[in-house]
């Protein structure tokens, strides 16, 4: 059921063509990565944070992590993950499929600066085992959501070009 709410909300706005599904599980940055065949800086993940009742989400390249003082300073609370079940009643997914689209209200989007050096990046469709090809500006006009700066490279990270 969220694979098709995901879906829907892309259909209705043009972009279900767009739409990936895989035979293999795509629930991790380098899982979607490989079903996709791409670099997994490109896959555009969903990192969700309490926010009071509500919630945060945060829409970043896939070789990025929240850094926890930008967060703080930007949002104004401590950098703390949802727990598995706060993830599907806040946020209206489950853990592994969660995507900016069509999110319950008590969540707010947010598209983090690291996505823009990309032509096209791949955030999940609302299931373990799909994802949907996007430039980072139909990724803000899908998702209505602001662009902050709150993420920094993870150890290791190199850093992507388009």
């Amino acid at each position: 059921m969220a694979f098709e709410k995901a879906y829907d909300f892309l259909a209705q706005r043009g972009y279900g063509d767009r739409v990936r599904t895989f035979s293999v599980s795509s629930a991790t940055v380098e899982l979607a990565a490989n079903a996709l065949g791409t670099e997994p800086a490109r896959i555009a993940k969903s990192l969700t944070f309490v926010d009071g009742e509500g919630a945060i989400m945060v829409v970043c390249a896939g070789d990025m992590k929240v850094n926890s003082g930008k967060f703080k300073q930007r949002f104004g609370v401590k950098a703390k993950m949802l727990t598995f079940d706060q993830v599907h009643l806040l946020i209206g997914y489950d853990v592994g499929g969660v995507c900016p689209f069509g999110v319950n209200p008590s969540a707010a989007v947010y598209l983090d600066e690291s996505l823009k050096r990309f032509e096209h990046v791949y955030p999940a469709c609302g299931s373990d085992n799909s994802a949907v090809k996007l430039t980072p500006e139909e990724l803000e006009q899908l998702t209505g959501a602001a662009w902050v700066d709150v993420c920094v490279p993870m150890a290791g990270a190199a850093e992507s070009e388009k």
